[in-house]
């Protein structure tokens, strides 16, 4: 099974580079980074961990620049969005981003792909909440749009884009409806979740891992019934506490890749916690 980590990177923690750098030596997978713009202070939406909001949300580093930074410096390590909030971007600006880092990168970017959960930051953005589903979806189409081999129009509910020369081209190459970058969709087990990762996602990325036995039978039969190949389905448990009986439950499963949390902490704290996961590596 392949170990990945996720961080909470600020002004305050370790860097992209050193943690980068410390990822590959130790024979880690990946790095997936989590995203905010900015965290309003005057907030009703409450934190979905319970109990006060954490410090570190409200510093994270621009994702693209750090993974930009350990994709610099290291050569095989997989380097992730945990996840991006597609609704509060540009998606003509986004689309040059992911294929830009993957092109760089040589192919080794995923995008986790989310809805969010703070009402206030994406208003700021914009976005109306009812529809942030909606807006998500026809933000990749129109990625998708723009990663196409030939120059291909798009017009969407929310936003359209002309037939475009637009390079570079994500260095992965399409596979069944998926144009880009390995797609991951994260979000809360369901119908409509389902039936979007069918559509135009790789794989699931479940917060915590939890309910799985219960939820993948459902979003494999959802997936054979949309066409996809059952063996190209990837299931990422994301922000995991590792225990030897979790992961091997995981395993039982099928799933071949997990994502492990890691404190948002100095760099000394950091590299602890590294030590304490490389019993699992």
């Amino acid at each position: 099974m392949r170990i990945a980590v996720t961080i909470f990177l600020t002004d305050e923690t370790i860097t992209p580079v050193r943690l980068a750098r410390e990822l590959e030596q130790r024979g880690f997978a990946g790095l997936y980074l989590p995203e905010h713009t900015h965290i309003p202070v005057e907030r009703t939406t409450p934190y979905p961990g319970g109990g006060e909001l954490p410090r570190e949300y409200g510093r994270t580093l621009d994702t693209f620049v750090a993974l930009a930074q350990a994709a610099a410096v290291t050569e095989r390590i997989g380097l992730a969005t945990g996840i991006t909030l597609v609704a509060q971007h540009d998606p003509i600006d986004l689309a040059k981003q992911v294929a830009t880092l993957d092109h760089l990168s040589g192919g080794r970017f995923t995008l986790g792909v989310g809805l969010g959960w703070n009402v206030e930051e994406a208003a700021d953005h914009g976005v109306e909440w009812r529809t942030r589903r909606a807006l998500v979806r026809d933000r990749m189409a129109l990625m998708r749009a723009l990663w196409a081999e030939e120059p291909t129009a798009y017009e969407g509910e929310f936003g359209s884009v002309r037939a475009s020369w637009a390079h570079p081209k994500p260095a992965q190459k399409p596979r069944g409806p998926v144009t880009g970058p390995r797609t991951l969709l994260g979000g809360a087990a369901g119908p409509t979740l389902f039936a979007h990762i069918c559509e135009y996602a790789d794989g699931w990325l479940p917060i915590g891992g939890r309910g799985l036995s219960e939820a993948l039978p459902a979003l494999r039969t959802a997936w054979t019934e949309a066409g996809r190949d059952p063996a190209a389905l990837q299931v990422v448990p994301y922000a995991v506490h590792p225990t030897p009986g979790k992961l091997a439950h995981y395993a039982e499963l099928g799933i071949e890749e997990v994502v492990v949390q890691l404190p948002a902490e100095d760099e000394a704290g950091v590299l602890r916690a590294l030590d304490a996961y490389a019993a699992y590596l």
